[in-house]
């Protein structure tokens, strides 16, 4: 027969082991893994445990505001901003005053404390280290080293030579056509006045050296026009400048060759040929870069039953924390309605849904959903128009 004492001894044994497990860390583990599902669930789409999003960074946020508070305001924010808590009224104002869905309804206090022990878990977790950062750095400083100007002392000899070569080259044939008019011109005599040496292109250059501007503004003239006597207004017969006729026989030959070239051989493109072609090429450009919000796309709406409950399901997940289980609008606006804030077809959803608007709450889902998981819930979006849920948010936006 078992003594008393070896049963109390047992039951105490069984007493203490039960209390070392309540306290151990696999139970706090258990509640972190039931916090992970309810903030995959509910917050993921506004917050991140290192980065800001629609929401602050929730890394060590058990330690800046403390267990209490942060139930407080998880359950209802708007209760403590409008009650005037510093803190709430700075996070407020801090994300563009964009109000958090309540989940005093929807989450319990236990629910709450599980989703800070996951995020004091994270918290916890040493940072990792981060090799791909650092290449890309230092692809990033190589790629400034290539670009980096470069001082004239610091270019190649040969290239100095070459420039001096050019320069000096330069210099002797000024030295030279100087050289040749002190020469020449001295050994002429009075005959570099008469009207035949100054008419001629080097008499005029010469004369231009001298101050004579006629090689420029042409001959002027006292001869009027015959019979060209109007209300007392005479007209001279005075040369045109040469610099204007020579830039209009080159306009002429301009022409000429432009005729040819554009609209007889056709081997030049016009206008809309050359617009075409750089269209095709921005849109080559585009294709390469996926993440161009200005990209093009060609959606379908999609309608068979599969997708629209895959869509009802991502939706569910990652939307209705902001925009409600039906689409009523909380937080964001009510999408059942004919109204949108940035344009009501599948693609342009589909736009908004990948790329976000993060000045007003949200938050771009490229790298969280696939191309496949966006249109489902875009397609998915369309579907509830109509519907009319109760208490619906009030229209916004241009209607459709």
């Amino acid at each position: 027969m078992i003594s008393l004492k070896k049963i109390i001894t047992k039951s105490s044994l069984v007493l203490v082991a039960g209390l070392l497990l309540a306290g151990s860390p696999a139970v706090q583990a258990q509640d972190a893994v039931a916090g992970k599902a309810i903030f995959e669930g509910n917050c993921a789409a506004c917050h991140s445990i290192d980065a800001d999003v629609v929401g602050p960074a929730l890394k060590d946020a058990h330690k800046r505001r403390g267990e209490e508070w942060l139930i407080k305001f998880i359950k209802n924010s708007q209760e403590l901003v409008q009650a005037g808590d510093k803190d709430a009224v700075a996070l407020f104002e801090k994300f563009n005053k964009v109000p958090m869905p309540a989940f005093g309804t929807s989450l319990s206090d236990d629910d709450i404390k599980n989703v800070i022990a996951f995020i004091t878990e994270e918290s916890e977790k040493p940072a990792a280290v981060a090799e791909a950062p650092v290449a890309q750095a230092a692809d990033s400083t190589a790629a400034t080293a290539e670009v980096k100007d470069v001082a004239f002392m610091d270019l190649p000899p040969m290239l100095h030579f070459t420039f001096i070569l050019a320069a000096v080259i330069i210099l002797l044939m000024v030295l030279v056509v100087v050289i040749m008019f002190r020469l020449f011109i001295p050994m002429m005599g009075d005959t570099i006045y008469d009207e035949d040496f100054r008419s001629s292109f080097a008499g005029r250059v010469y004369f231009l050296m001298r101050g004579d501007a006629t090689l420029v503004t042409g001959k002027a003239k006292d001869e009027i026009h015959s019979h060209h006597d109007f209300d007392g207004i005479q007209e001279y017969d005075n040369d045109l400048p040469p610099w204007w006729k020579t830039m209009f026989y080159v306009t002429i030959v301009f022409a000429v060759g432009y005729m040819l070239h554009f609209h007889v051989f056709k081997t030049g493109a016009l206008q809309t040929e050359e617009y075409e072609m750089e269209m095709q090429e921005a849109a080559l450009i585009a294709a390469k870069n996926v993440d161009d919000p200005n990209a093009p796309t060609n959606f379908e709406v999609l309608t068979d039953a599969a997708a629209l409950e895959s869509g009802k399901s991502i939706f569910s997940t990652n939307c209705a924390a902001c925009h409600g289980q039906e689409g009523q609008g909380t937080v964001g606006p009510n999408l059942t309605d004919e109204y949108w804030l940035h344009g009501g077809d599948v693609n342009a959803i589909f736009k908004t849904v990948k790329y976000g608007v993060p000045a007003k709450g949200m938050v771009p889902w490229q790298g969280k959903l696939t191309k496949d998981q966006m249109l489902e819930v875009s397609s998915y979006i369309l579907s509830l128009q109509g519907t009319n849920p109760a208490n619906a948010k009030e229209p916004q936006g241009e209607k459709m």
